[in-house]
């Protein structure tokens, strides 16, 4: 079983070389970069089309997933000098007191640098594509 990141305990370094999307709360010590969107899908359907989406990115690697936790981890490695850079998504429902993606699904996403003190904003434009293509499927 892979260890998974812990949201609730997420703490962020100091370092401009991360990128957090996560809804207001969800992280007791760390501040998120902005809120993530509300989808109109189950857990289990944003799960089958985020494993799509990483499936197509051919510099995204080592990739665990957990179905059953609506989980996925991987390794995205940079176009230019092939950085890498760790990615942590975890999918839940948008209202917590609903089961089962009754009013809507939303999700967390942490992508950082392993090196480095600024990443160019590599994380926040990886992000962006990401929760774009999934917006528009």
């Amino acid at each position: 079983m892979t260890d998974y990141l812990d949201f609730v305990r997420l703490e962020r370094p100091g370092s401009p070389n991360t990128y957090l999307v996560a809804p207001e709360g969800l992280c007791q010590s760390a501040t998120p970069d902005a809120a993530p969107p509300v989808f109109d899908k189950s857990e289990r359907g944003l799960f089958s089309t985020l494993a799509e989406l990483i499936a197509q990115e051919r510099r995204w690697i080592d990739v665990q997933a957990d179905p059953e936790q609506y989980r996925f981890k991987f390794v995205a490695k940079t176009p230019l000098l092939g950085f890498k850079d760790d990615v942590d998504i975890m999918i839940f429902p948008a209202n917590p007191e609903t089961n089962g993606g009754e009013s809507g699904t939303t999700l967390a996403i942490y992508s950082r640098s392993r090196v480095g003190h600024s990443d160019l904003g590599a994380n926040r434009k990886r992000v962006a594509a990401l929760l774009e293509k999934l917006i528009t499927k």
